[in-house]
Order: structure tokens, then sequence, then C-alpha cells
């Protein structure tokens, strides 16, 4: 039990490189001011605990995704995501801005994660269905089913679905 006996659980479900970041810095933040955090990977969020990342970004679907340039903010429209090359071309422009402001990596924020004590759970069914093997991800992570994070939630005081 953390010091100030809080406690939070994020459901993790989404693998992208834009939707790594929220649950790895609510996670190390959360920890770092001694509140015991576990963090549930199902679906494609699983493969954020894949031991090589090989993260991407998607414009479509995401309406709200601007980027800077040139002085002010360029829009992605949905229309330029089904334009072949776009999905790369947006990725290697946010690991850009990534390494110019000084972001750590996923790579960095899921160690520090480790490193702070964060509970990591791979969903099993996810696993099972997707049929990787428990060699494919980090070590330090447990294996287990929705009731087991259900178990969990129920005791935490902060729940979070990314």
């Amino acid at each position: 039990m953390a010091a100030n006996g809080k406690s939070m659980s994020i459901i993790v479900t989404k693998g992208s490189l834009d939707w790594a970041y929220p649950p790895f810095i609510l996670a190390t933040t959360a920890a770092a001011m001694d509140l015991d955090v576990t963090l549930f990977f199902t679906f494609y969020g699983l493969t954020l605990l894949k031991k090589k990342l090989d993260l991407k970004v998607t414009t479509l679907g995401n309406a709200g995704m601007e980027m800077p340039m040139m002085g002010g903010h360029m829009v992605m429209p949905n229309l330029v995501g089904a334009l072949p090359g776009m999905d790369a071309m947006a990725t290697v422009m946010m690991k850009d801005l990534i390494k110019k402001k000084g972001v750590a990596s996923i790579e960095d924020l899921r160690e520090a994660a480790v490193d702070c004590g964060v509970r990591m759970i791979a969903c099993q069914m996810t696993m099972d269905l997707f049929e990787y093997d428990k060699s494919d991800l980090i070590d330090g992570v447990e294996y287990a089913g929705a009731a087991t994070y259900i178990e969990t939630a129920t005791q935490c005081d902060i729940n979070l679905f990314i």
C-alpha cells in the first residue's frame, strides 16, 4: 500500500504513439506522488508492452490532431489520412516534435514506470486472441484476466480508461 494510502488504475486500450503517452505519464506521475498504480493492457494497448516498440501515429479518425508548423498549427483533416504515406509522415513529424521538445520516449517512460513499481498487467485473453507469447513482452509483467483487474479497480481511488 502506498504511503498516502491512495491508488489508481488505468485500462490501456490503444497502442499508437500518441495514445501511449497518457497512461505512462499519468502512471509515473501518480507513482511519484506515492500512489499505488496498476496498468491493465488490453487489446491494442497490449502492444505497448512488447520488447521492441515500433509505434506509429494515424491521422485517420483523429479530428483534433494539430501539428505546430510555420508559427501556427496545421490541422490534419480526416481525408488526408486516407492518402498513402500520410501515417508515416505524421509519425515522423510527431517523433521529430517529441525529440525537439525534449519529451521522454515511450521506452523511457515505460522503464520509469517499472522503476517506480507500477504494476503492469497484460490481459491474458488478449494474449491468447492475438497469439502473443510471454517472450514477446518486457520482463516484470503480470498475466491475468478482467476479473483480476476488476478486483484491483474496486479497491482504487481513481480509475481511468485510456
